[in-house]
């Protein structure tokens, strides 16, 4: 490895980390307004052009972190405490925040908040807060790896912490390195070969050798890692490593990797951060003065005393890594069984082909027609792994599936149910019915942006209910079917806790 020798024009350390959170603001900055669109796109500059930082969860969950450990007499990173961190002062609900939340609600730690019953274990949202971990372990891409695993594990598992590292990695590496090759291959050193996350840097970096055009680029990511999650953090991984190889200056490379689309506000800010370590006076004029230096953070971020701009974080940042001496992680987590926090429910296998009633109370769907009443069946007792349910066609006995919870809203009442399912399905509560929809294309069960015609908003009446959900088995051409039901609370979409449970 190539190291720059210190000289008079060499960064400082301070230096890089504020290059840092400059370069992650400007990309957050940028990103935000075509968050989750489909690329290529064709930006050029901030649309609509602020007049002060965007609040970005990117950087305000790292503000989050360094401002707790800052206040601890002695300030360690563990996963504990960084858990704690969400429960007293995040109310994001979004993707996998909001399932590591409930969980953590539900009683279960870390490294369980993240692996269990969670359909976002590869979202974006851990390798977005990799930059706190290789600030506080500039030039020790070890030391930083080991940090971000303690956070990621909160919330995402495989290549959703495999993703933090590798950028946590590399970011710390910048410190000391400029060659890409080297910063690679020294990031890629500690995940595991085999890991999506590894595969998509090495494919990515070999055809930005092959291809000078970055739209070809990003059409053999996509065709490779493409995922109708647009925070899947392959694809969007790859994307950062395509706008850093083939970007000639700060500029292009974040406008490249926004311009490819999907989680393009984590994307591009990630890009942005590690181009402000590796030369933080490369951040053009144009990028900072629309967005100043005050540290603005979103509303969900409660209940924290945290620094007014980033020069004073750099500040906090450098003085916390002092403070934290080098020392790796220690933290253990007790064992937790799965089986022993499955689903209680009641299943019932039944067609409507040769039911007593008539084939025009049913509709094309197999089901009973909407607004129907609850069939008659007969039920045993079951349960489920937990909200996620992938249920092969081989396990339905009939043509239909109904599933009976216990749902209670735990003293919320103006709540959302959705029901985000590859089949067609309908809902009763107390037997009264509430809602149906048709199977959706788009697999995304996040509750705060659920496709639409599946969710409903209602009034919950407290206490203990029964929620009866029908579904239809797959086609034959689809192996399983799938379904998420979460129970959340309006306006926050923070998932209840033990909504499905007695």
């Amino acid at each position: 490895m190539t190291t720059l020798a210190p000289t008079d024009l060499t960064p400082s350390v301070r230096d890089r980390i504020q290059g840092c959170w400059l370069g992650k603001a400007v990309g957050g900055t940028l990103g935000q307004t075509f968050e989750g669109l489909s690329g290529p796109i064709d930006a050029d500059f901030y649309f609509p052009v602020p007049d002060e930082m965007v609040p970005n969860d990117d950087l305000d969950l790292q503000v989050v972190y360094a401002a707790v450990l800052d206040a601890l007499e002695e300030p360690r990173v563990d996963r504990h405490i960084l858990a704690d961190a969400w429960r007293k002062h995040v109310l994001f609900p979004w993707n996998e925040y909001g399932v590591a939340v409930r969980n953590l609600a539900e009683g279960l730690e870390p490294p369980y908040t993240g692996s269990y019953d969670n359909w976002f274990t590869c979202g974006e949202g851990a390798a977005i807060r990799s930059e706190i971990w290789a600030c506080l372990a500039p030039g020790d891409p070890d030391l930083a790896a080991a940090y971000a695993y303690e956070d990621a594990c909160f919330d995402h598992d495989g290549d959703g912490v495999y993703a933090a590292q590798f950028l946590a990695r590399l970011q710390s590496l910048a410190f000391v390195e400029s060659d890409t090759d080297a910063l690679i291959d020294g990031a890629l050193a500690g995940i595991p070969a085999d890991s999506g996350i590894a595969a998509v840097v090495v494919d990515t970096r070999r055809w930005a050798r092959e291809h000078d055009d970055w739209r070809d680029v990003r059409a053999l990511i996509v065709e490779k890692y493409g995922s109708q999650d647009f925070t899947d953090v392959r694809q969007n991984t790859g994307f950062v490593i395509l706008g850093w190889l083939h970007g000639r200056d700060f500029s292009e490379a974040i406008l490249i990797t926004n311009n490819c689309g999907e989680d393009c506000d984590s994307s591009t800010a990630s890009v942005g951060a590690l181009l402000g370590i590796l030369d933080p006076g490369g951040i053009d004029d144009r990028w900072l003065a629309p967005i100043g230096s005050d540290l603005v953070l979103n509303s969900e971020i409660v209940d924290l005393e945290h620094p007014s701009t980033l020069d004073d974080f750099t500040d906090l940042v450098l003085r916390l890594g002092r403070r934290l001496g080098g020392v790796a992680p220690r933290a253990t987590s007790a064992p937790f069984d799965p089986a022993t926090h499955r689903i209680p429910v009641r299943l019932s296998h039944f067609n409507t082909v040769y039911s007593p009633e008539r084939w025009n109370q049913r509709d094309q769907s197999e089901l009973p027609q909407i607004g129907g009443p609850l069939p008659a069946l007969d039920y045993v007792d079951g349960s489920l792994p937990g909200t996620w349910v992938r249920k092969p066609r081989t396990e339905f006995d009939d043509r239909l599936l109904m599933v009976e919870y216990a749902l209670d809203g735990r003293g919320r009442q103006d709540v959302r149910l959705m029901v985000n399912s590859t089949e067609d399905y309908r809902v009763w509560i107390d037997g009264e019915f509430l809602h149906g929809a048709q199977g959706s294309v788009l697999f995304f069960p996040a509750p705060h942006m659920a496709p639409v015609g599946q969710y409903v908003d209602f009034e919950l009446a407290e206490g203990a209910h029964t929620l009866s959900i029908a579904f239809k088995r797959p086609p034959q051409h689809r192996d399983a079917a799938e379904w998420v039901v979460a129970l959340v609370e309006r306006p926050s979409m923070l998932w209840i806790e033990n909504a499905l449970r007695p």
